[in-house]
């Protein structure tokens, strides 16, 4: 009897921790990080940006009002490559960060096809006229991803700097006399900002992804907002490097406060990217 006893428990033993080992092995597949995320990701590369953008100025009763459209009156070109790069790192298996830089920088001189009013200087027609304009961007976000598989969602808060730098300068008419006139501002500031995003792993070598962001800051020297969107797919022939081409578009609105009058920069800016991508 107690050796058929010795037998059973044994058995039960063998079949207890039978159990124990395959709900083991099933919560670290369940716990497993999923194929459309990277310990590390880098993105190196550009964007061809489509561009629209008005720069506008008014004094604080709103009686002195004027503005330019940088493609259509000084003749900046509606396409341009700009430097672009982004990092996601991992924390575990569903929070890490994500860090994000691009920069649109121009700059261009015409003759003027009509005069153009701007911070109470008039730059009469034909006249010979200058403008640049530089608008940086950065961020930074703590990411969690939620689901298992091969798709997850993701939700990130952080921060984001933007800087914004414009200047116009030619022949301009003031009080009745005729002179060089320069009107030029520069100015960077920090706001909060909110991400989403989906990632799905079609395979080990195709991956498509959806991201939105947003970023407002009310009140301040430079406040407005920035919205993006963007849906991408990455090709990875090898298994630590490959190809990102992605469309994104993007609306910003920022009116930077000065003591006597405003400036407002409205920019549209939409067109495709491509990366060199890199994961680890």
């Amino acid at each position: 009897m107690n050796e058929r006893n010795r037998r059973s428990n044994v058995r039960v033993a063998a079949k207890l921790s039978a159990a124990v080992l395959l709900a083991c092995g099933s919560g670290a597949v369940a716990a497993q990080q999923s194929p459309a995320l990277d310990n590390v990701s880098v993105w190196l590369g550009g964007f061809y940006a489509n561009t629209d953008t008005r720069i506008s100025a008014n004094d604080r009763n709103n009686l002195v009002r004027g503005h330019i459209n940088l493609e259509d009156d000084l003749g900046f070109p509606d396409h341009k490559l700009s430097p672009r790069a982004r990092v996601d790192v991992l924390l575990g298996e569903h929070q890490g960060f994500s860090f994000d830089y691009y920069t649109i920088n121009r700059e261009e001189t015409r003759y003027i096809a009509r005069a153009i009013d701007y911070r109470g200087v008039t730059y009469g027609a034909s006249a010979k006229v200058s403008g640049k304009l530089n608008f940086d961007f950065g961020s930074a976000a703590y990411h969690w991803w939620f689901g298992s598989g091969n798709g997850v969602f993701g939700l990130g808060v952080g921060a984001a700097y933007y800087g914004v730098s414009t200047r116009l300068s030619g022949e301009a008419t003031v009080l009745g006399q005729t002179a060089q006139a320069t009107a030029k501002s520069d100015d960077n500031a920090w706001a909060p900002m909110l991400q989403l995003g989906w990632r799905y792993a079609i395979n080990d070598q195709f991956r498509v992804y959806v991201d939105a962001s947003g970023v407002k800051k009310n009140g301040g020297k430079l406040g407005g907002h920035i919205y993006n969107g963007a849906v991408g797919l990455e090709w990875f022939p090898w298994k630590n490097v490959g190809v990102g081409a992605e469309y994104g578009y993007t609306k910003i609105k920022i009116k930077q406060r000065h003591n006597a009058y405003d400036d407002q920069l409205d920019m549209k800016v939409n067109g495709p990217s491509l990366f060199v991508r890199l994961r680890f």
